[in-house]
């Protein structure tokens, strides 16, 4: 295949990604704009909550990263056997780590929260919305696993369609839930948590019926007899360190957001304000690299390195620049799209800045996302690990800390440490992509 007809795959694959993820962020942000309009301290509850249940998410992408990886090496060999048994070890353990996982997060809701700094006043809206989400979060699981074998596959519209179909059902159930329309009951915190709940569970749904349909129609218990435990050493080989880093990565954001909490109940509403618009800023750069990364992993599996590279370096440079362009357009418009979340002046002060100094920190991250995911999509897992933890403990939570708290900048110092640990991690990363080391890592000659 020329660079030419990759160039073309990677739009074809780009364009649904891009429109499931800028969905699956919908799913969460339209929580946040619809309990706005609720209240403040709603949102700061939701905010606060929904960082403990990116954190089990992150958990449960475990097998499904590692999956996703292995089924695009797999897919560009010709290994159809060995696809099928990956596909169906995630599936089995994601499902047993969910039910596990939910059950923890129903019964032993309140003392989380207690652990995460949940100020009183907030405590019984965060307790709701937690108890509620985290007890039905094994659709998930599920839900990361199918779509991670479907793209794997090159069958990104589907997810996507499901996804749309998913926040359809959201918003009218937002509408009707937390505000008492259509003759339900005026619920507000505790019908956000119940739409949301339910489209998981409908995009679970979904997602299996279109699978078995479309993909894999069955798995032959003969596949998995003797247990293929080369599989699974490959499942964990990539999914420890992939996943170790992105829980190192959502705790350290946990405990960023405990500090927050510590500051005002202004400033942790203002942290989910802004993240709910800044996650969309570095969208693009998830989806070209998400879609990148399928073709990566087939080049791969077919020992096309060069080719790879090449492809790599292309998608990262659209990255960078549109989402710069981005953020820039985001930092000028932030303080009449704060304006129209809330009325509060401090929030809306401390808002401005934040969107400013994101500028800078998205060069970091554009180079983070990229580099990361696609040296783990080569099989290069361990290096971004040891980097990410590193990096994310010294500076994104120590120095952030020292910079917000003791020195009095506050939740916009706290950004500029952001800023520091996203663009030094990004440099070092694009520096292992460059050296080429990650060659040799594939699987498929294992």
């Amino acid at each position: 295949m020329s660079d030419t007809s990759l160039k073309r795959q990677l739009k074809v694959l780009t364009i649904p990604v891009f429109i499931e993820i800028a969905l699956v962020m919908m799913l969460g942000a339209v929580d946040t704009v619809m309990l706005s309009r609720y209240s403040d301290n709603s949102v700061a509850a939701v905010g606060l909550d929904n960082q403990l249940i990116s954190l089990v998410f992150l958990v449960y992408q475990f097998f499904s990263m590692g999956a996703a990886i292995l089924c695009a090496q797999y897919i560009g060999a010709g290994l159809r056997k060995r696809l099928v048994q990956v596909v169906g070890m995630a599936l089995t353990i994601n499902l047993m780590l969910g039910l596990t996982v939910s059950a923890l997060l129903y019964f032993f809701a309140e003392e989380l929260l207690h652990l995460m700094g949940l100020r009183p006043e907030l405590m019984d809206d965060g307790l709701v919305y937690l108890r509620l989400t985290g007890a039905l979060s094994f659709f998930q699981a599920i839900s990361l696993t199918l779509s991670a074998s479907l793209r794997s596959a090159d069958k990104v519209i589907y997810p996507m369609v499901v996804t749309g179909i998913v926040n359809v059902i959201n918003i009218l159930g937002n509408y009707a839930l937390i505000f008492g329309h259509w003759g339900c009951p005026q619920l507000g915190v505790e019908g956000a948590a119940i739409s949301t709940a339910t489209c998981r569970a409908v995009s679970m749904v979904l997602l299996a019926i279109v699978h078995f349909r479309v993909h894999i129609p069955k798995f032959p218990l003969s596949y998995f007899r003797p247990m293929p435990w080369q599989e699974l050493r490959y499942l964990l080989k990539i999914g420890i360190p992939a996943m170790s880093e992105n829980v190192s990565y959502s705790l350290s954001q946990v405990v960023i957001t405990y500090f927050i909490n510590q500051i005002s109940n202004e400033a942790l509403a203002t942290r989910t304000y802004c993240y709910n618009m800044i996650m969309f800023v570095y969208l693009f750069c998830v989806s070209i690299t998400q879609g990148g990364d399928i073709l990566v992993g087939h080049l791969v599996g077919q020992r096309r390195h060069q080719a790879a590279y090449v492809l790599g370096n292309y998608f990262f440079r659209w990255s960078m620049i549109i989402t710069l362009s981005g953020s820039v357009l985001l930092a000028i418009a932030g303080p009449n799209l704060l304006k129209a979340f809330t009325d509060n002046e401090e929030i809306i002060r401390m808002g401005v800045w934040v969107l400013m100094v994101d500028v800078i920190l998205e060069v970091g991250r554009t180079s983070n996302i990229f580099a990361g995911s696609t040296l783990r999509a080569t099989g290069d897992t361990i290096y971004p690990f040891v980097v990410g933890i590193i990096f994310q403990w010294s500076i994104a939570v120590g120095l952030s800390y020292v910079i917000g708290i003791p020195l009095g900048y506050g939740l916009v110092g706290m950004w500029i440490g952001f800023a520091l640990d996203e663009n030094i991690r990004g440099v070092i990363l694009l520096r292992r992509w460059r050296s080429g080391k990650w060659r040799n890592k594939g699987f498929v000659n294992e």
